[in-house]
């Protein structure tokens, strides 16, 4: 990609495809100071002021900070929490802060309010859906979700033929009326108004199955498209009184545009909005100019749940905001690009190079917008090896996406835009970037004085080493061959680990100079994060970059070996010898001592075994929980540990630690786990106890959580022997 000008702030990366020939199209660039850093976001409503979208996001941290003092002051209840949503500020600096309610963890429908603000800060007064506080007998139901999804189809009124799954329920407090009551939240999709995608709220007692409330979604609806590269597939539209857009508001308010082929200096010159009568769209040819749109509707659609299911990342930018993509740019552009300056993503249609077909596949979406990620967060500047760095962060999250999409006419491989029709069979190689004859495989002095495609290589082939490993191999119906630079050969720690790793590493430790001996330290620090200093994930990272002549492996810590007679106990019955009480908590709370009713049988959360477990933490505010066990002997012979399974989710995103568990032994922390370490189950945690042989001790799990986004620690089968 190149920038659109020489300032941070304008950058415009492009995908320079096969022998094209690009030439940087000019902007006016924007000082990137602490008022230009964001995008304005306009306030609705006379006498607001305009704020920028960092202004807006301080402000609403700033209102979760305050968030449990809010709660307090206005009378509500122990159990409950607040979630900042969204900060108006006036002219006058008084600020309205529009909360949501969480009452156990279970958001509540009708428990939204608005808390006006004086400029110093004081309340001056507030407005509740539901006045008082929040409170239900119980948070289990007797209901499980499929036989709400039942009932909710039964009582269905604005779509016909109704159909609804167990994952289309949810609990939730419904707070509407005067008493508030656990229920399950369904969408139930049948024929309607909106035609046989229509969809419907229903909402229905948790213990009778009653319904309590109904209403049509208009919000979107789902439209069938035929693209050119992805085929026929679902996108995400908006109805309106006329008919329909290509709006997804699944995705942020994600909008493709037609440019109608206004110039790459000025590409929304003639651009219009996609609409029409009909839900379906394109033809899956280029005879239809609805059909690229399809395509690039779906990539960023994609793209975005790709980034949102694994990193948490909702969007570019982390902030719940789609951008703005235009199709159809220019006339015989084989090329597509990313321009921070408005935040938005342009397609050309291709030319007789490459068959005319538009530059639109699923891993061209993903690496544009992996381009406003990489702005968003490391600013990788556009030239010399950092450049090469920003390249290949978008063709490894553009593959990334392409595998995750699991489109099944664009299976996922490691070649970048093989979907094109290019000469050469796609743009670049990650298993063999030298392969084009003009990319780099292997790190050189000269390589920050190259182009930064060119240099990409590098990166894309420390990537596809560090997930495959070395040999060949046949990835999505394509050959691949990781061959090295060092004539070393080993395995790779598998794609979803590499791409975690790089990931952290663009967000937590690369800066916007970091070359690729920096990136090395970076990926290295972020394999420790993730999976431990002694890891062989961490020396197989060590080992990629060695293969592409970037540093020394490390050491090979080795892999231990389990013993082959080593009995396995049964996940219900703790291993003979267990120094805790009641350790897989499946005599409820007996042996343990909690700040909170912490131990529990609930269905909303699973045991890892049994029914019991210790669930701590999930508020989204300030909180402190603790589970504790005194008088724990732990033995005086061997290497005593302790061994217990965790599971993590969250709603915070990236890696740095705003919630976390600690371990402690006699108040002496010895292991902490945070957000960071999401997971999507149970993951066995082992600490060592050698220096407390045989002492009598007290063993706490200490949760902290901050006032913004909620993280949940279940915890279950805790042994020490």
């Amino acid at each position: 990609m190149y920038r659109k000008s020489a300032l941070a702030a304008g950058v415009a990366a492009a995908l320079a495809l096969g022998s094209v020939s690009m030439v940087a199209t000019q902007s006016t660039a924007v000082p990137r100071s602490a008022a230009a850093a964001g995008t304005s976001v306009a306030q609705p409503g006379a006498g607001f002021r305009a704020m920028t979208a960092d202004v807006r996001g301080e402000a609403i941290r700033a209102a979760g900070r305050n968030a449990a003092a809010t709660a307090r002051a206005l009378g509500l209840g122990p159990d409950e929490r607040l979630v900042a949503k969204d900060v108006l500020i006036d002219a006058d600096n008084s600020r309205h802060v529009r909360y949501d309610r969480v009452h156990r963890g279970l958001p509540v429908i009708g428990g939204d309010l608005v808390v006006h603000l004086a400029a110093d800060g004081g309340i001056t007064g507030s407005d509740l859906a539901h006045q008082g506080a929040i409170r239900v007998a119980r948070t289990t139901p007797k209901l499980t979700a499929a036989d709400a999804s039942a009932k909710a189809v039964k009582h269905a009124k604005h779509v016909k033929k109704a159909k609804a799954g167990s994952k289309d329920s949810s609990l939730v407090v419904y707070a509407v009326g005067k008493i508030p009551v656990l229920a399950y939240r369904s969408t139930v999709t049948g024929q309607g108004e909106a035609g046989p995608t229509s969809r419907e709220a229903v909402i229905v007692d948790a213990a009778t199955g009653a319904a309590l409330d109904q209403y049509e979604l208009h919000q979107n609806v789902t439209g069938t498209g035929n693209g050119v590269t992805v085929g026929q597939v679902s996108i995400e539209t908006t109805q309106t009184a006329a008919g329909y857009t290509l709006t997804d508001p699944a995705h942020g308010g994600t909008i493709v545009y037609d440019s109608y082929n206004s110039p790459q200096s000025n590409p929304q010159q003639n651009a219009r909005p996609f609409s029409k009568a009909t839900n379906s769209w394109g033809n899956g040819t280029s005879s239809s100019r609805e059909s690229a749109a399809v395509d690039a509707s779906y990539g960023l659609a994609k793209t975005w749940d790709y980034y949102k299911n694994s990193f948490n990342r909702s969007g570019i930018r982390n902030d719940g905001r789609g951008a703005r993509a235009y199709v159809h740019v220019d006339t015989n552009l084989v090329n597509a690009f990313y321009d921070d300056n408005c935040f938005c993503m342009y397609f050309g249609d291709g030319s007789s190079q490459n068959g005319n077909t538009p530059v639109t596949a699923v891993d061209v979406a993903g690496h544009e917008m992996s381009h406003g990620v990489t702005s968003a967060t490391a600013n990788l500047t556009y030239s010399g090896e950092s450049g090469g760095l920003n390249e290949a962060t978008s063709d490894i999250f553009g593959t990334m996406v392409e595998f995750s999409a699991d489109n099944t006419g664009d299976p996922g491989d490691y070649y970048i835009g093989e979907k094109l029709n290019m000469s050469g069979g796609s743009l670049r190689r990650m298993d063999n970037p030298a392969a084009d004859g003009r990319s780099l495989s292997c790190w050189n002095s000269g390589a920050g004085s190259v182009d930064v495609h060119l240099s990409s290589g590098i990166g894309n082939h420390f990537f596809y080493l560090a997930a495959e490993g070395t040999g060949a191999k046949t990835i999505g119906g394509r050959s691949h061959n990781g061959t090295t630079c060092n004539n070393d050969t080993f395995t790779g720690i598998g794609k979803d680990k590499a791409a975690a790793v790089w990931y952290r590493a663009l967000t937590t430790y690369m800066t916007s100079t970091t070359n690729y001996a920096g990136a090395r330290t970076a990926t290295l620090q972020a394999a420790a994060d993730l999976y431990g200093t002694g890891s062989q994930e961490r020396y197989l990272v060590s080992k990629a970059w060695a293969a592409v002549s970037v540093g020394t492996a490390l050491p090979d810590p080795g892999t231990p070996t389990p013993s082959p007679t080593a009995p396995t106990p049964s996940p219900t019955t703790p291993p003979s010898g267990n120094a805790l009480a009641n350790g897989g908590f499946e005599q409820g709370a007996s042996g343990w001592t909690q700040s909170d009713n912490i131990i529990t049988n609930s269905s909303l959360q699973p045991a890892r075994d049994g029914s019991w477990y210790a669930w701590m933490m999930g508020y989204g505010a300030d909180a402190v929980e603790s589970v504790s066990q005194s008088n724990v002997a732990v033995p005086a012979t061997g290497a005593p540990k302790l061994t217990f399974w965790l599971k993590v989710s969250t709603q915070e995103s990236g890696y740095a630690a705003y919630d976390t568990l600690k371990v402690k032994i006699n108040g002496t922390t010895l292991a902490t786990y945070s957000n960071a370490n999401a997971s999507s189950g149970y993951v066995q945690k082992t600490v060592d106890l050698s220096a407390y042989k045989g002492q009598t001790v007290k063993l706490e799990f200490a949760g902290t959580e901050d006032t913004y986004l909620s993280t949940i620690f279940l915890l279950d089968q805790i042994t020490i022997g």
